[in-house]
């Protein structure tokens, strides 16, 4: 019995363990893409483990899993920070993102099954609300949640990654670069909301050209509202050019 007792608040033990390791994982993801924790941050470890009752051992567990992730980076002899991100990220983010998520919305519409798409279509839901009244901070996570999701259906060991990659850096970019520049409704973020579900139902329709299409269709457009926040009105410099040309000098 006492062997029993011991065995069953040793589970308990380690099943509270975990659940503080997930909260963590979680807050600090949260943190990074909303943020709070701004690019280059460098990571208290010991505040951190004090805020959420974990010891050294598993905090720096779900740092290393993180810095594998791509939210940080595991600096030598200085400890951890918040991924940077730089003149070079953007270039590469820029370069990168369409031709990923095009690819990862074409093997979505091969392989979605009945409750993906329902699942997606919930996600959804609640994306339209944060665009009709939430805050940024609530865009920017639903639209995360969204993306991952189709990511999920496509299923592929290759892409995941770097879907995953580039959507930290995008939900970055949008909580760094977008603001609106008018009070009131935003025309642009209810086209996005539109372009979701034309998505959805591309690849409920498993219309893999069509999801494509409308995938390069929603990147334009989410580019597009970064350089309207970047780019001073009457100045031609589009996100990626090279710095001569943004000079004006021909390529």
């Amino acid at each position: 019995m006492r062997l029993r007792v011991a065995a069953m608040l040793e589970a308990g033990m380690r099943d509270d363990a975990l659940d503080r390791k997930d909260a963590f994982h979680a807050a600090l993801r949260r943190d990074i893409l909303t943020l709070r924790l701004a690019p280059g941050t460098a990571l208290d470890e010991a505040a951190l483990a004090l805020q959420y009752g974990l010891s050294r051992p598993p905090l720096r567990e779900v740092l290393r899993q993180m810095a594998g992730e791509g939210y940080l980076e595991l600096r030598r002899n200085r400890g951890a920070a918040v991924a940077p991100m730089t003149h070079t990220t953007l270039r590469n983010f820029f370069l990168a993102a369409p031709m990923i998520y095009a690819a990862i919305s074409r093997l979505a519409a091969q392989n979605a099954s009945a409750a993906q798409v329902a699942g997606l279509k919930e996600i959804q839901r609640q994306f339209r609300a944060a665009v009709t009244g939430g805050e940024a901070e609530q865009r920017v996570t639903w639209n995360d949640r969204f993306h991952a999701a189709i990511g999920e259906i496509a299923d592929n060991v290759y892409l995941l990654p770097s879907l995953r990659r580039l959507l930290i850096d995008h939900a970055r970019i949008g909580m760094t670069f977008y603001r609106p520049r008018r009070a009131g409704p935003d025309s642009r973020l209810a086209r996005a909301a539109d372009q979701h579900d034309a998505l959805i139902a591309a690849i409920e329709a498993g219309d893999e050209e069509t999801a494509a299409a409308v995938t390069l269709d929603h990147w334009a457009l989410s580019r597009d509202m970064i350089e309207t926040f970047v780019t001073p009105e009457g100045l031609d410099a589009p996100l990626g050019d090279s710095p001569q040309r943004q000079a004006g000098e021909p390529q």
